[in-house]
């Protein structure tokens, strides 16, 4: 089916905001919209051919809108994840950000990429297109930079996410997309079985900076080196929060393709793979998610999605010895992630 183009309702300031529905035939659906380039909804069938949303979000533009959402499917940039006390210093010059999140900088700051509406348009049957460029200076960051983001999906149940970008000065990127996931439909993800491909993760402080250790996961409740209930351990991970943590992927390449997890809902047979050509993914386990209302009246809590965000390390900039997130001109900074959805027997 070809993709199609609707509204979406209007920003604050009257500027129009549209859907993309992209299909396959096999049952599989994508919903996205050019505010913050977000993922909107997934319909997937179960092993009965039962289909639900495994996306948490909003019914309308004004959940995405307000106040309340916590980055819902959205690009997270121009840096997701932390950077310490908002501050980096990148060759010689030191730069200040906004602190959104304690004394760090979190996603891009006050109004990042997942605060904007993108310019979009339909590429062919399957796949939308979505540009926006950063002034110099903005939220804090150097150069002007110049993103794309693709979303296509094909008749496998792969959403690939594209991503291009380049800058006229020197600075730091990290991009990523935020869906909250639950392949059961609703309802806490306890019993979801999540396999990840890393052998180590970053130990953070209780500011979810990294101290600099990469800790094996093996014997301790971060292990998911073997499928494992999400719920299994929860409890006694971070006071009973949940988890937040960058995994340090095992095959890590620039450029090449990875499976990063598995996750597996038992009951209904769905499955998710998550490939990335990143370093690292980011767990997280929806702990901060209270009362929300979200789609078809349904209220939001904490546990009821988890995250699979691809990505390069938390304080990338700081930390020298982690993998780089520096881009110059001249150079165009890429990555891929990919969210396959598919059904077991």
């Amino acid at each position: 089916m070809e993709a199609t183009r609707k509204p979406f309702g209007k920003t604050a300031d009257g500027r129009a905001v549209d859907a993309f529905v992209l299909d396959n035939d096999a049952g599989v659906r994508a919903t996205l919209t050019n505010y913050g380039a977000t993922l909107v909804s997934v319909l997937a069938p179960d092993r009965s051919g039962r289909i639900v949303d495994v996306v948490l979000g909003f019914d309308t533009l004004g959940g995405y809108l307000a106040e309340t959402n916590p980055y819902m499917g959205c690009c997270c940039g121009r840096f997701a994840n932390r950077i310490a006390n908002g501050r980096f210093t990148l060759d010689g010059t030191g730069y200040m950000l906004a602190a959104n999140n304690g004394p760090n900088a979190l996603h891009g700051g006050i109004v990042g990429f997942d605060k904007k509406l993108w310019e979009a348009e339909i590429v062919g049957d399957h796949a939308v297109r979505m540009s926006l460029t950063s002034p110099d200076g903005e939220e804090g960051y150097p150069g002007t930079l110049k993103v794309e983001i693709e979303y296509r999906l094909d008749e496998q149940g792969e959403l690939r996410i594209d991503y291009a970008a380049t800058t006229d000065r020197k600075t730091v990127l990290n991009l990523t997309n935020h869906s909250y996931f639950n392949l059961a439909g609703g309802g806490k993800v306890y019993d979801h079985v999540l396999r990840i491909n890393a052998d180590r993760y970053a130990v953070k402080d209780e500011t979810s900076i990294p101290t600099g250790e990469l800790r094996p996961v093996a014997g301790t409740v971060m292990d998911f080196t073997v499928p494992t209930p999400i719920g299994r351990n929860i409890a006694a991970v971070a006071d009973d929060l949940g988890y937040d943590h960058n995994y340090c992927l095992n095959q890590f390449a620039p450029g090449e393709l990875v499976l990063a997890a598995v996750a597996k809902e038992p009951a209904s047979g769905r499955t998710l793979e998550c490939w990335t050509t990143e370093p690292g993914v980011q767990l997280y386990t929806a702990n901060w998610v209270e009362n929300l209302p979200g789609k078809g009246g349904a209220v939001y809590n904490k546990h009821e999605g988890f995250c699979l965000e691809t990505q390069h390390w938390p304080d990338s900039p700081n930390r020298p010895e982690f993998p780089s997130t520096e881009l110059a001109p001249g150079e165009t900074y890429t990555q891929t992630c990919i969210y396959r959805f598919g059904v077991e027997a």
